[in-house]
């Protein structure tokens, strides 16, 4: 008679598992880090398992004692991991067999692995959720910090990379703020989708025993049941959309850091990054490297690339669970890895960063950045928008061919360009003069500024 393989499936087959199977199917080396919520897990399924009668209350005890006992030996470096057991859950309940013998055997009563590795996936994304959003936190803080000090800061505003209009540094830096709350706003909805307990549906049409579904999610901190077994242990839009918000995160992070990188170089000369973020060059010992904002953008590709790792995993997939599922893991585990190195960067690099506020203002000054607010001058004088872009676009070619700005051009020189233009024109063309007048919600005026980055304190 063939020798039984010793796995916990291993009664069905006469012969032992190829060694390269072995290895090619184990997913230990990654999801072993899920071990903390896989005890969680299981210390919730045996108290329940004890509610309904199938563990007596010493079975229970002694369960949870020896599952307590594993995550020491994990977190004391004690514990061996054997991809013969093939996953971190299988490694967890032979060595809780090893330590408590019969009761052991018992808790995987009314489950599978199929909503057990659900469950586990659930409570680490909600907690790597729960730790962007106090990362995210943490920037918008030191965003409206920074722009408060710099409310009235004149730097140029562009389009096309082209001198626009002159802004404020504080209305900028509060454009990164919408961006990076709306993320958290979507991380935010995101858990509420995440934190459904899949646990109950075992393998995929639920369990013949009276489980008590609504005691293990309370006792997990889950805000509700997933409704169809079926769709709990087979789907993953979950992580797909984790990686989704992750990805529109980091694109946002990443534009912030080709900013960064623009502003740091002497072409711009806007800001001093701090030395601790910068690196140097092996062969230039001038050189001062904005390293990390170009590692931001990036990593921003690879999140991207785990996005539609995700997404292409579960295109074809019949319900219910496919072992395909536990491509899932490696792809979500860097996604949250790369997002929350990323969000730490671009915090202390905020925190620290310094603003050459002369630099901002000079640049301000290059590209006849008041050139629409003579028009807007003129639209007040009853001359027609067409007619007065058409006259501006005359006032700046004549000054770019004296190489002046608009502001150095004489009045009766501006006067040729068009006769409604008087002496207080001089007024609309000062930078102060040009961002004052934009003194509306959502508009760069120091007082627009201060206004709204009171209004974002509240929304923090």
């Amino acid at each position: 008679m063939a020798k039984i393989p010793t796995k916990p499936w291993g009664g069905r087959f006469s012969e032992p598992t190829n060694k390269f199977v072995e290895r090619f199917s184990a997913s230990v080396n990654f999801d072993h880090r899920l071990y903390a919520y896989d005890i969680l897990g299981s210390t919730a399924h045996a108290e329940m398992l004890s509610k309904i009668g199938v563990l007596t209350d010493a079975e229970c005890h002694v369960i949870t004692d020896g599952l307590q006992k594993i995550r020491e030996e994990i977190e004391a470096g004690n514990f061996e991991w054997s991809i013969v057991l093939e996953d971190v859950h299988m490694n967890i309940e032979a060595r809780l067999v090893e330590l408590v013998g019969e009761p052991g055997k018992k808790l995987h009563t009314g489950r599978s692995r199929n909503d057990q590795i659900a469950t586990d996936m659930r409570l680490w994304t909600r907690d790597q959720i729960d730790q962007i959003i106090a990362e995210q936190t943490v920037i918008l803080g030191h965003l409206l910090g920074t722009a408060e000090r710099h409310a009235s800061t004149i730097m140029p505003g562009f389009t096309h990379l082209q001198v626009a209009q002159p802004i404020t540094f504080g209305h900028h830096l509060l454009a990164w703020f919408e961006m990076l709350h709306r993320d958290r706003e979507r991380f935010s909805e995101c858990r509420h989708r995440v934190n459904v307990s899949p646990l109950g549906s075992a393998a995929l049409a639920g369990t013949g025993f009276p489980i008590d579904r609504e005691f293990t999610a309370k006792k997990l901190g889950f805000e509700g049941l997933a409704q169809n077994s079926l769709d709990a242990v087979s789907d993953r839009d979950f992580a797909i959309e984790f990686a989704a918000i992750a990805s529109m995160t980091l694109l946002h992070l990443s534009r912030w850091c080709e900013e960064l990188v623009a502003w740091n170089s002497p072409a711009f000369d806007f800001i001093e990054l701090p030395d601790s973020f910068c690196t140097g060059s092996s062969i230039m010992p001038q050189k001062k490297n904005p390293d990390i904002p170009e590692l931001v953008r990036g990593k921003t590709g690879r999140v991207i690339g785990n996005l539609s790792s995700l997404m292409v995993l579960m295109k074809s997939q019949p319900l219910a669970y496919n072992r395909d599922n536990q491509e899932d893991k490696e792809a979500l585990f860097d996604t949250a890895d790369t997002l929350r190195d990323c969000l730490f960067a671009m915090g202390e690099i905020i925190a620290a960063m310094s603003p050459r506020v002369d630099n901002m203002r000079a640049f301000a000054e290059k590209g006849f950045a008041t050139a629409t607010d003579l028009a807007d001058y003129l639209v007040r004088k009853d001359v027609p928008f067409r007619d007065a872009h058409a006259i501006v676009g005359h006032v700046v070619a004549h000054a770019s061919e004296k190489g002046l700005a608009i502001h150095e051009i004489e009045l009766s020189h501006l006067q040729q360009f068009s006769k409604a233009i008087d002496a207080d024109v001089f007024d609309s063309l000062t930078l102060e003069g040009s961002i004052a007048v934009r003194n509306h919600l959502g508009g760069t005026a120091p007082e627009a500024v201060m206004a709204a980055i009171k209004n974002a304190k509240k929304r923090l």
